[in-house]
């Protein structure tokens, strides 16, 4: 049997960032060929919602101050960026992703400043908490992300519905 110590989980869990980054990156330069639907853009939060049953085991319990700055330091620092390089355009009877260089560098910057906040953080809590802690900061950033794309949609969809 394979027996994992803190290194070895702390490489995994470098690799795992790094595979969900470039796969992000990859989806999100595919997104501009298909439509955008409502149901597309808020299927991630709700996907992602289910990552609080992770909060039932004790390992992964925080103290209430750390979960509430995790998740406003997404809401307020993370999301930003991530709202400002992300538009929708209308084109073609249908609403589309706007391509977006700038959000292959977002995604990567914040990516780099993860893992320079998750090898700090790792040092001071167990690895669970800074699991939790990230999952929490990651769901406080799309939260607003995604309701901001929603109100880009139903505007265009509004816009493109009335007569000109």
């Amino acid at each position: 049997m394979v027996q994992f110590g803190a290194l070895h989980l702390q490489a995994l869990s470098g690799i795992g960032m790094l595979v969900m980054a470039v796969l992000a990156i990859f989806v999100r330069s595919r997104a501009g060929r298909r439509p955008v639907s409502a149901a597309a853009i808020i299927m991630p939060p709700l996907g992602m919602s289910t990552g609080f049953l992770m909060f039932i085991s004790p390992y992964f319990h925080l103290p209430v101050s750390w979960a509430l700055i995790a998740l406003g330091a997404g809401a307020v620092l993370f999301s930003y960026p991530l709202i400002t390089s992300s538009k929708l355009e209308y084109r073609e009877g249908a609403i589309y992703v706007r391509r977006s260089k700038t959000f292959i560098f977002v995604l990567l910057g914040l990516l780099c400043l993860r893992i320079a906040l998750h090898t700090y953080i790792e040092r001071h809590i167990s690895i669970p908490q800074t699991g939790a802690l990230f999952f929490l900061l990651a769901f406080g950033s799309i939260v607003p992300w995604r309701l901001s794309m929603l109100r880009q949609f139903r505007r265009l969809k509004q816009q493109a519905g009335s007569p000109k």
